[in-house]
């Protein structure tokens, strides 16, 4: 009988059958691995607590030291295992699986108990979006030169990765799978770094600019147009933004665009007064004075694109058109994680994150 413990209890059924506890047998091992067909099986103590891991790889190394099938396999499993807190999202697993080559990540609460399993396949195979996006990556970033001479601002490496590849893959686990890069300034390195895409889970069309055309112009450029709504991003965004809530929000509002918003406070440094003929009102010593800023990400309706010139066209100028037209323009706030790498300060921050 194959040994499994009390996790069963605190996991998915699809979880619980890849575990085994820590009197597992390579035999054991070997068919738990088979029955989960997930290519690994979890190791738990009897209160549920994440052990260790055991893939393939490392039941073949444990034939191939003689170790027999009836064997405990303790000794061969791997106790330096990468796993994720229950809040972490889709996209942020994708990163992740990416970087390190892996297809499972386990979910491990604050107090080390397995309470779940994300697999590659699962992330790239469910909630596939009919959406387009596209991604604005054509910009010089002169106000980061020199750190911009020879790379393309999107390309900037924020913790070991491209920020235009995080939006890639943080597109890709959110469901869309058809990406537009816009491209003119170093066109080839941004080509030759993500190809057709295939690498991402997506496929990547190039949208390419002769001249610059701004933060919509390369909108028309757009080859067929979208029967759905389209997704437009600036192209140096560190974000977790919550793309599939927004495609919702658009739809469910009825609006034919919808811009992306962020609370941004600025505090005064000194004491501010509030004047009334003469007279002081209010005093209220450096105060925060709050607003909502565009985010740099959009949903449009597929109708909208055959405004689009075939110039130099800020994407602000069509949320202006759409307002003058007496259009419903939706607005979507950001709360998960955002930064504009624009200026040198705020790169530091990105690569502080």
């Amino acid at each position: 009988m194959t040994p499994k413990m009390n996790a069963k209890r605190h996991v998915p059924g699809y979880v619980a059958a890849c575990c085994v506890d820590t009197t597992c047998t390579l035999r054991n091992a070997l068919r738990v691995m088979s029955e989960g067909a997930v290519g690994i099986v979890l190791m738990t103590d009897r209160s549920g607590h994440l052990q260790g891991t055991i893939t393939d790889g490392d039941i073949r190394r444990a034939l191939l030291k003689g170790v027999g099938l009836d064997d405990a396999i303790i000794s061969y499993i791997q106790r330096s295992f990468v796993s994720v807190p229950p809040s972490a999202g889709r996209a942020e697993v994708l990163e992740m699986m990416q970087a390190m080559r892996l297809d499972q990540i386990p979910i491990v609460d604050a107090k080390g108990r397995l309470t779940g399993l994300h697999t590659l396949h699962a992330i790239l195979g469910n909630e596939k979006r009919p959406n387009t996006a596209v991604i604005m990556a054509g910009g010089q970033g002169t106000r980061l030169r020199p750190v911009t001479e020879h790379i393309p601002k999107p390309m900037i490496r924020v913790a070991g990765r491209p920020i235009l590849e995080r939006l890639v893959l943080h597109l890709v686990g959110s469901g869309i799978t058809r990406i537009c890069l816009a491209v003119h300034y170093l066109a080839h390195v941004i080509e030759d770094h993500f190809g057709d895409g295939s690498r991402f889970g997506c496929r990547i069309d190039y949208l390419h600019e002769k001249e610059p055309r701004g933060t919509g112009g390369a909108l028309a450029l757009v080859k067929p147009r979208p029967r759905h709504p389209l997704i437009v991003m600036n192209g140096d965004l560190i974000t977790q933004a919550d793309i599939p809530a927004m495609l919702r929000f658009h739809e469910a509002g009825g609006f034919e665009a919808t811009m992306a918003v962020r609370r941004y406070g600025h505090q005064v440094p000194f004491g501010c007064v509030e004047v009334k003929r003469g007279r002081v009102t209010r005093l209220e010593e450096k105060p925060v004075l709050e607003r909502s800023i565009n985010a740099g990400i959009y949903v449009l309706n597929p109708a909208l694109l055959r405004r689009i010139p075939d110039r130099f066209y800020p994407i602000t100028e069509l949320f202006d058109a759409c307002l003058k037209k007496g259009g419903k323009v939706g607005a979507f706030e950001v709360e998960e994680e955002w930064i504009d790498i624009g200026q040198r300060d705020q790169l530091k921050a990105g690569k502080a994150t």
